[in-house]
């Protein structure tokens, strides 16, 4: 809690009697008043009067008759206040005020009984005097009434002032820090003063102190020690000042903040000091005058006498006549500090001044600086002048203006004689008089203000206030606009900057010139000051400017608007938020029309800033300080400073995008917000990490630099420091990293430790990945522990460097204690928008003046749709802008070109090169380096650069492991691999210099970590290399034999690809020893020139080759088909028997049909792979990831899961009385628990799972040893049904809950009854243990939670639900709350009182509560699911994806993921944080109806209708994977004219074009902004027509991929769109009831076909294009005529919408399909119906003719496809065999065949002739929307689009369907596999694949073995051990001895055991006989 620092103010003078005398006074004119504010306001000054009270412990304290009379006085005192405030109406005030009373012997009354003389009006704050300041007070939010009134007058001529310069009066500025613990050191002198000052306040001051404050105070003045250790301290300081022998600024300002608080003789020691300075010194020194001005201003009166302001007087008299020859400046300076030193004095009693020896000469001397020509000088003589009239007069401003009256003296000659004599209603009303009697307006009213505010500050001060009333003064010399001044400067330093305008807009003297010169170098003062806030400074600007521009209020004088603008001239200088305001003031003050003022405007800016600076009010404090040498600390402010110096001039000019970014790595990229601001809000949080994630590129970096340099510009002295720490550059980061980082800048070891123990780090690491770390750097540094480094960290790493579960490596936490995931924030770079990338490029032309122009890079960007996505990487996106111009021509068209991530990399490493070498041949080079040079340029020297960055990586992978940073030491390193590099040789030397890399000291890296990545990816493959065939010049020497190709692509390969089988393969390639599976960066640019360079991918194809005969080349192979996987090559049919290719990553890859026999396959990833139909007999599978799990079939449905508290095993209730436990990593069944007669209610397991518990509606609760499967206990007691049961935190307790109405605590040893909790009125549902045990709460349908005492079963609250009851009660972590979940309702009470702090109600029919208690979820009907913050009650997000009836959502254990289950059939993953859905888990046939979190939350067990239970990966259920197909639903798929391509239209807003062999992904089709929901070719195959529901039809060039036109028209959304058979014309059907026939040259609307009622969803045209047919779902269909535009027929008939309409081949028929179950065929030239065909039992949704016209195909909802005879309307066959409805039948081309696709993700093939069912595809996942057929002149083919966003091309043939392409799997598929003998399968593998269609059976031998040998890999590590060792290690784990383990073996039928056994025994009877 922080608390604010005030220097204490003076004393009281006055004796108890006379402050009760006048309290007394104030009092009784306050019962007096007519006026309630004055009335007020005089109660604030009697209880101020009060509150300050000289001596008053003593007083308190005594029991003397005097004292004693004073304690009935002062008791009566404040019961008469009590009594005037609560008859105002502030009873709460009143309250106060009485109670102080009865502390005083008062009587006791109680608000409410008091006078009602006076009306209730508003509170008026009092002013507080600045000791009492020490807590954070609320700004003012209006002008004091005393301002408000003293100044009103009927015809005043007040100036006027914007409304938002300061409105309001505002806080003070004030510093911030906290209260030190015992013995601490404290952090500066700031921190204290204010501890002494808290010791001095008064007990009243002490009850307006905030509770960090007041606890403090309370234990120090308990601690006599801690006390004199802090008033030593402060004593210390003043020695040490005395001993200082340059007493600079910093430490006069250092004993001058801490003089207020000093005992008396320090203060009169500090004193003497400053005038010995001043007398003693030979040039004055201006900072000591001014530390002797503020140390007067500051002092208490008892401190200082007449006698010391003489001396001081007379000796500044003579030093500044002694010192007149100073110039100008110095005498500004000099006269300044002078004039407060006077200011000071003038407020100060000074008695027996000599008028001839002082005041004259010094008056002489300032009348002489009248005259000087310099105004600034002048008007600073003129204030010193008025200033030291004041002194001798001896009396303060508001005594001087009583005098000036008679009827306010006779008043104050009455309370001179008898203090109950001053009429204060009537000296109020006398003010309006003193304007008027005194001569001289100006002064007049300037001196009423002073005399008011005299006395309203009367009460406060107490200073003289009787001794001032006797003595008076005379005015005639002296000047109004001094008073108003310092007026002003007390409004300014009490923060009432609303009255301060008030008081200069209506002070009489406001034209006078001395006044407004003052006013403007205040408001100077007060803009200049970084202390105010902005909106403040900036209002003291627009009150500058206001002055300046208002001629008629301010007046024209010449010298004071160039004040101004001198003044505002020097702000402009300030910070980028100040100086763009004041800039634009100036702008403004410009424009103005008047000439002379422009004229005078032009002059001062030309003169520039003025010779004397803006004074600063309130300093900082240096360093080091005063105090820092007396703690004996070593000065550490100033390495700050010059580091923050250092880090802020190298961050540079450089171009700088604010990154945006989102919560993680599962959220869309549109989730994004500015991730300044989100690591702001973690600086100020409670959190300790901030995890900021990224791609490669993604501006990780640059980021953390920016943030750097924006903390660093922040940082204030003694703040938290930003530390950047490049982790690469620190050895061994996970220990004591900070501290290497500081000596690295060169910190001192004693300041190391000072900064460790005293100060708090921001730290900034960069680079986790490139520093290869897998330590939790926050752990191992032990951060935040006792006495070690205080730090919050940023730290970033690379997305992909990471794996699925990374979170424990950064989670807070310490080595004792368990992570804590709620202090982890963590946070993704999302790539640049367009708006970010246009900003870049604006910046980047303006900083580096690029060939190009930023429209050029802009137009490229526009028409270069590749480059387009790259550069929304930022690494890249700079790239792009440096090599654009030598890449492209601006000039050419752009849209056919194509740019990839490693050309760009090519080209700008080419480029830096380049350049390089030219600025080396502009250099003086010394004769050796240049002839180095030539030689190097006579080879080449581009690629004799290349050849240096490719091995150079190589060795950094090859001898660091890739730590990107080296360090070469000379002498160290001469004969290691890094003087190859790094020595002085020329060349190298030269090299090393024209590449990209960075030297820092002796430390070298590339710019930036992905040309590091490019260089070794270069090494492996560089296209360079193998264009020069005839003379190769690889680095390294090649050995290995050739292998064969052709059983990969034999056929075909040019003579360029073939060349590669000429030379040996490269076993020295970074591919064989290295494996890159960690090193995604390195595999993109890879995965890129395979899919450049045929050649390359010819060469990875040698290494899977070379893999089959010799196992050196295994690694190299898994990366080769890692690297092929990746690039898109498919393998369906490759022949791979024998492949090494062990942990190879074939994630998602296609190997259909694939020869995989004997392949070694061990920890290969095979998530999500195609291998339907491949051969994997022999092949060795150990370890193998499917990323998936088997399903468990049960005997009935599964009503309920739990997971054991260690994941190990699972329970289910099966729909009846009996529990099955099962397995989770065999799936075996371990348990039945059997025994309840009635329904189980519910089942947990005990905290340490060896127990399970379970309660039924038998009225019983059981108790289960699962063990050993036998009921431990049968709880009995309970006469109606047990509802709910609870383990205690420590297990051994168990409650039960019932119908009875009764709860029951049982122990769980025993089964006895220890408890019958009796209370509630109906059926107990829900039980819950607090956290520690020590508590239960119980939820019942009597609409109440009750607490109960655990020990004593007695209940402790009452918790009342009103009209919903507690299904389910959660107590927070620590439990100090409870949350209560009802039908839609959540409660959540305090525990210790009962109160309830939130009720959230309407949220849906089921709740559930994260683990943590922050947030719900509730779902209901509506197929959504609501996510809820339990604090505020909003609702968070909405989640939306189902399609169908949630039934079941949960929270993992850490509450950062929710799973639902629906009758969708679907388990989705949602993100809590987010609302993104993660993942859709698709494998259940019916709906799912539970699912449940694993305790680690790594697996998902969901149950469905479909009596299954099946296991997740919640990993790889939320890992992400590139796809290069659709991100959302397939809509349609149709193929061009030849048949070489096919588009796919989706709805993410894109189509795509592919090539039907390869699959190659051509064009994806931008533009559209709403679902695209069909595209088809024209007939001549060069364009494509797309239409979407964003209401518009666009054509696109198929060359090209670019949109050539777009028809705009319809007002609804286009459903479908066909071409004409001649192309010329382009029909669309709409939602808006109409068809829109459109020319396509032109884009022209030729025809709107209008006549349908509702929304048109199918238009086709006749083979020969003189018709159309529509049709609608006003179930009609539309014949038209093409030429005329007119309907030729409209077909009425059908009973529902219409789905479709086809022609018949020989256009002389239509048929439809139709929503009412029935198909028709109609003639064309009549509109008759011909056949109404029946048959189906659902809609219908599509038809089509077979190619020869007698056949037609129907798919229905009803689940099957019909052929029917188009002659006679008969069915001809029924294809039944689907399990969802059929969304489309077509027939193949020749007509043989009919595929079907359907909603139960299947495609069938049925044939026409027999009716048989030929094949089914399986394995979609997802409903199959759209097949097409395509033909082409050596196969047949049928592409697929489906739901998930997939296109799939599969080769059809008599024997088998084949995949051909796919462009995205997301499930694994192994139909017909074969596994027989597969080696080290495991038996949930075995079983998944089995479940999914594989046949065969792997290798028994080895796995039984493997089962009947326990701890068989600790058996063989032992081999050669001791063997009574290994008998002794043995015998606990098997049970016997090894003797009877070889007797067992021997009885074994199995030989591979026996054998094992018995090599086993003999090794050991050998090495031990």
């Amino acid at each position: 809690m922080l608390f604010r620092s005030v220097v204490p103010s003076p004393k009281n003078s006055l004796s108890p009697h006379q402050v009760l005398g006048l309290t007394n006074v104030f009092l009784e004119n306050a019962f007096k008043s007519s006026d309630h504010d004055i009335a007020l306001v005089l109660c604030h000054h009697a209880e101020a009067a009060l509150t300050q009270m000289k001596g008053i412990t003593k007083v308190k304290s005594s029991t003397t008759p005097e004292h004693r009379a004073l304690h009935e006085g002062i008791a009566k005192a404040y019961h008469d206040l009590g009594r005037l405030l609560d008859g105002q109406g502030h009873r709460g005030e009143a309250q106060v005020f009485f109670k102080k009373s009865e502390k005083w012997g008062g009587h006791v009354e109680q608000p409410g009984q008091s006078i009602q003389g006076l009306r209730p009006n508003r509170t008026i704050e009092p002013t507080k005097s600045a000791q009492l300041s020490t807590v954070d007070t609320p700004a003012v939010s209006q002008p004091s009434p005393l301002s408000l009134t003293i100044w009103s007058k009927e015809g005043s001529n007040a100036a006027t002032m914007p409304q938002h310069v300061f409105p309001t009066n505002v806080r003070p500025p004030s510093v911030d820090f906290k209260p030190p613990e015992p013995d601490t050191r404290l952090s500066d002198t700031r921190q204290l003063t204010c501890c002494l000052g808290l010791l001095r306040a008064s007990p009243e001051a002490e009850e307006i102190l905030d509770m960090t404050a007041r606890n403090w105070l309370r234990v120090t003045k308990n601690e006599q020690d801690e006390q004199d250790r802090l008033k030593t301290l402060a004593t210390d300081v003043i020695r040490a000042f005395k001993r200082d022998e340059f007493k600079n600024a910093n430490a006069v300002t250092e004993v001058v903040y801490l003089a207020p608080i000093l005992e008396s003789d320090d203060f009169r020691y500090l004193l003497k000091e400053f005038y010995f300075g001043i007398d003693h010194s030979g040039l004055l020194d201006i900072h000591q005058l001014e530390g002797l001005a503020q140390l007067i201003q500051g002092a208490d009166p008892g401190y200082l006498d007449s006698d010391d302001l003489v001396k001081i007087l007379g000796l500044l008299s003579t030093r500044l006549r002694d010192t007149h020859h100073q110039s100008t400046t110095h005498l500004y300076q000099l006269t300044m500090a002078v004039s407060r030193v006077l200011d000071a004095m003038a407020d100060t009693e000074v008695k027996g001044l000599d008028r001839e020896t002082i005041q004259e000469p010094l008056s002489s001397y300032l009348d002489g600086l009248k005259s000087s020509t310099d105004s600034y000088l002048v008007y600073q003589a003129a204030y010193a002048y008025q200033a030291l009239m004041c002194v001798p007069d001896n009396e303060t401003l508001w005594q001087a203006t009583l005098r000036r009256t008679g009827k306010v003296v006779k008043g104050v000659s009455g309370l001179v004689s008898a203090v109950k004599g001053l009429d204060l209603n009537g000296f109020i009303d006398g003010l309006k008089d003193i304007q008027q009697g005194l001569a001289g307006a100006s002064e007049v009213v300037q001196l009423v203000k002073t005399a008011y505010e005299g006395a309203a500050s009367l009460a406060e001060s107490g200073q003289g206030f009787l001794e001032c009333m006797k003595e008076g003064f005379s005015f005639d010399r002296k000047c109004a606009w001094y008073s108003a001044l310092r007026g002003a400067d007390t409004l300014i330093q009490e923060g009432q900057l609303a009255d301060f305008r008030k008081l200069v807009c209506e002070a009489p003297c406001r034209r006078d010139p001395a006044f407004q010169w003052g006013v403007c170098q205040r408001l100077g003062a007060i803009a200049v000051d970084p202390m105010w806030d902005m909106e403040t400074r900036q209002g003291a600007a627009e009150f500058l400017g206001e002055m300046y521009r208002n001629d008629d209020e301010w007046g024209d004088q010449a010298t004071i608007k160039q004040w101004i603008l001198n003044i505002l001239t020097q702000l402009s200088s300030g910070a980028e938020g100040e100086k763009r305001f004041v800039d634009a003031l100036l702008e403004r003050l410009q424009k103005e029309e008047d000439v002379k003022k422009n004229a005078l405007y032009r002059l001062c800016r030309e003169n520039g800033q003025c010779a004397y600076p803006l004074k600063v009010v309130h300093l900082a404090l240096g360093s080091p300080s005063l105090l820092d040498r007396v703690q004996e600390r070593p000065d550490v402010e100033g390495n700050l400073r010059q580091l923050r110096r250092q880090r802020l001039k190298e961050r540079g000019n450089a171009v700088y995008i604010p990154p945006q970014a989102k919560a993680n790595l599962q959220a869309r990229d549109d989730a994004r917000f500015p991730l300044m601001e989100k690591v702001e809000e973690f600086l100020a949080s409670e959190q300790n990490v901030f995890l900021l994630l990224g791609d490669s590129g993604a501006g990780k970096s640059t980021f953390n630099r920016e943030l750097e340099c924006h903390l660093w510009q922040k940082y204030v002295k003694n703040g938290v420091i930003p530390l950047h720490i490049n982790l690469p550059a620190i050895e061994k980061p996970e220990n004591d990293m900070i501290a290497k980082q500081l000596r690295r800048v060169e910190f001192t070891e004693p300041q190391i430790r000072e900064l460790k123990l005293h100060r708090k780090f921001i730290l900034i690491c960069d680079g986790y990945d490139e520093s290869q770390q897998s330590h939790n750097l926050y752990t191992s540094n032990r951060l935040n522990e006792t006495g070690e480094w205080s730090a919050k960290m940023v730290i970033s790493c690379r997305s992909e460097y990471l794996g699925t579960d990374y979170q424990h490596r950064f989670q807070p936490g310490n080595r004792n204690q368990r992570s804590d995931t709620s202090l982890l924030q963590e946070a993704v770079i999302t790539p640049f928008s367009m708006d970010q990338v246009h900003h870049y490029i604006t910046q980047y032309v303006s900083v580096h003046r690029p060939l190009w122009e930023a429209d050029e890079y802009k137009k490229a960007l526009e028409m270069i749709h590749s480059l387009k996505e790259l550069v929304q990487n930022p690494f890249l996106m700079s790239l792009s802008l440096e090599v654009l111009p030598r890449m492209v021509d601006p000039g050419h068209d752009l849209s056919a070109t194509h740019i990839t991530r490693v050309a760009l990399y090519d080209q700008f490493v080419e480029h830096w090169l380049e350049r390089g070498k030219k600025r080396l041949g502009e250099k003086n080079l010394s004769s050796q380096a240049r002839a180095a040079f030539e030689s190097l340029s006579d080879e080449g020297f581009t690629q004799n650069g290349i050849d240096y960055l490719k091995q150079l990586s190589v060795a950094i992978y090859r001898e660091q492991g890739g730590q990107p940073i080296v360090r070469y030491s000379r002498y160290k390193d001469e004969n290691t691999w890094k003087a190859e590099f790094f020595s002085r040789e020329e060349e190298k030397q030269l090299l090393r210099e024209a590449c990209p890399l960075i030297r820092n000291g002796n430390q070298y890296r590339f710019i930036h970590r992905s040309l590091l990545e490019y260089g070794l990816a270069l090494a492996v493959f560089d296209p360079q290399d193998w264009n020069e065939k005839s003379a190769p010049k690889l680095a390294l020497a090649r050995r290995g034999s050739t292998g064969s190709f052709s059983s990969f692509e034999g056929q075909g390969m040019s003579e360029a690809e073939s060349a590669i089988s000429e030379h040996e393969l490269d076993f020295h390639t970074p591919l064989a020893w290295r494996c890159f599976l960690d090193d995604p960066s390195i595999l993109q640019f890879l995965e890129e020139r395979v899919q450049q360079e045929p050649l390359f991918k010819q060469q990875l194809l040698g290494y899977i080759e070379q893999s089959k005969s010799d196992k050196k080349w295994r690694t190299a192979a898994a990366n080769a088909i890692t690297i092929l996987v990746r690039a898109g090559v498919h393998f369906n049919g490759a022949d791979l028997r024998g492949i090494q290719i062990p942990k190879a990553d074939l994630s998602y890859g296609m190997f259909d049909s694939a020869q995989l026999q004997g392949a070694d396959l061990r920890h290969v990833n095979l998530r999500g792979v195609w291998l339907r139909q491949a051969n994997l007999s022999k092949a060795q599978m150990s370890g193998v990831q499917f990323g998936e799990l088997p399903f468990l079939t049960l005997e009935r449905n599964a009503t309920l899961i739990v997971y054991s508290p260690n994941g190990k095993s699972i329970a289910f209730l099966l729909d009846t009385d009996k529990i099955n436990v099962y397995s989770t990593s065999t799936w075996e069944r371990l348990w039945i628990l059997d025994g309840h007669q009635g329904f189980v209610q519910s089942v947990i397991y005990s905290p340490d799972g060896g127990d399970i518990a379970s309660c039924s509606n038998d009225c019983t609760v059981r108790l289960w040893d699962i063990k050993t499967e036998v009921c431990r206990h049968v709880l009995t007691g309970h006469d109606d049904w047990v509802r709910a049961i609870a383990y205690s935190p420590h297990g051994d307790r168990i409650a039960s809950a019932s119908d009875d109405k009764t709860v029951k605590v049982w122990d769980v040893a025993t089964g006895t009854c220890h408890h019958i909790l009796i209370g509630h009125t109906s059926y107990v549902i829900s039980v819950a243990y607090s956290p520690d045990g020590s508590q239960i709460a119980t939820g019942s349908y009597d609409y109440t939670v009750r607490l109960w005492n655990i020990e004593t079963g007695e209940p402790r609250q009452i918790l009342r639900a009103d009209d919903d009851y507690a299904m389910k009660i959660i107590y927070s972590p620590q439990g100090d709350s409870i949350s209560a979940i009802g039908i839609n309702t959540m409660r959540l009470w305090n525990v210790t009182t009962g109160d309830c702090s939130h009720v959230l109600s309407e949220l849906g029919s089921l709740l559930v509560m994260s683990p943590k208690g922050n947030q719900l979820a509730s779902f209901g009907e509506d197929n959504t699911i609501q996510l809820w913050n339990t604090e505020t009650g909003m609702r968070l997000y909405t989640l939306v994806n189902h399609t169908a009836e949630v039934s079941y959502i949960t929270y993992s254990s850490q509450g950062d993921i929710v799973a639902s289950a629906s009758y969708d059939k679907t388990v989705r993953l949602w993100d809590a944080e987010t609302g993104i859905c993660c993942h859709t888990l698709i494998g259940h046939s019916t709906p799912v109806k539970c699912v449940v979190f694993s305790p680690k939350g790594d697996r998902i067990a969901s149950s469905s209708e479909d009596m299954t239970v099946r296991l997740w990966d919640v990993a790889s259920g939320i890992s992400r994977h590139v796809s290069r197909g659709h991100s959302r639903i397939v809509n349609l798929v149709n193929r061009s004219s030849n048949g070489n391509w096919v588009v796919s239209c989706s709805g993410d807003w894109t189509a795509q074009v592919w090539d039907v062999k390869t699959g190659e992904r051509l064009h994806t089709l931008r533009g559209h902004t709403k679902n695209v929901f069909s595209a088809v070719y024209s007939p001549q195959g060069d364009q494509i027509a797309t239409g979407s529901f964003d209401s518009t039809v666009r054509l696109w060039n198929v060359e090209t991929g670019t949109c050539i036109r777009i028809l705009d028209g319809h007002t609804g959304e286009v459903n479908l769109i066909s071409y004409s058979p001649q192309g010329d014309l382009l029909a669309s059907a709409s939602d808006d009831c109409t068809v829109r026939l459109w020319d396509v040259r032109s884009g022209e609307c030729r025809s709107i076909l209008i006549g349908h009622t509702l929304l048109v969803i199918s238009v086709v045209f006749s083979h020969d294009g003189r018709q159309m047919a529509s049709c609608s779902w006003d179930c009609t269909a539309r014949l038209w005529d093409v030429e005329t535009g007119t309907c030729a027929q409209t077909l009425s008939g059908h009973g529902g919408l219409i789905r479709q309409v086809v022609y018949s081949p020989r256009d002389n028929h239509v048929a439809t399909a139709s929503g009412d179950y029935t198909v028709r065929v109609w003639d064309v030239s009549t509109g008759e119906c011909r056949h109404n065909l029946e048959g189906h039992d659902d809609s219908v949704y599509s038809v089509m003719y077979s190619p020869s016209g007698d056949l037609i195909a129907s798919a229905s909802g009803d689940m099957t496809v019909r052929l029917w005879y188009v002659e006679t309307g008969e069915c001809r066959n029924i294809f039944i065999g689907h399990s969802r409805w059929v969304n489309v039948a077509l027939f193949s081309p020749e007509g043989g065949l009919v595929a079907s696709a359907s909603d139960d993700g299947t495609v069938r093939f049925w044939e026409v002739a027999s009716g048989r069912h030929r094949a089914v595809i399986r394995e979609f996942g997802d409903s199959v929307i759209h097949i097409t057929w395509i033909k082409t002149s050596d196969a047949c083919y049928l592409v697929t689009g489906d739901r998930k966003g997939s296109v799939r091309t599969w080769e059809v043939t008599d024997e088998v369907v084949r995949l051909r392409w796919g462009s995205m799997n997301n499930l694994l598929a192994v139909t017909d596999t074969i596994i027989q003998d597969v080696q080290g399968l495991d038996q949930l593998n075995e079983q998944l694949l089995k479940q999914r269609g594989a046949v065969g059976e792997p290798a028994q031998r080895l796995r039984e073995a493997s089962r009947k040998v326990i701890s068989m890999a600790s058996v063989v590590s032992n081999l050669k051990a001791d063997s009574k060792t290994v008998i002794e290690k043995l015998r606990p784990a098997a049970g016997i001895t090894v003797g009877e383990l070889a007797q067992r073996a021997d009885r074994l039928k199995d030989p591979l055991f026996r054998d094992i056994i018995a090599a086993f025994v003999k090794d050991l009877e050998g090495s031990n006989p």
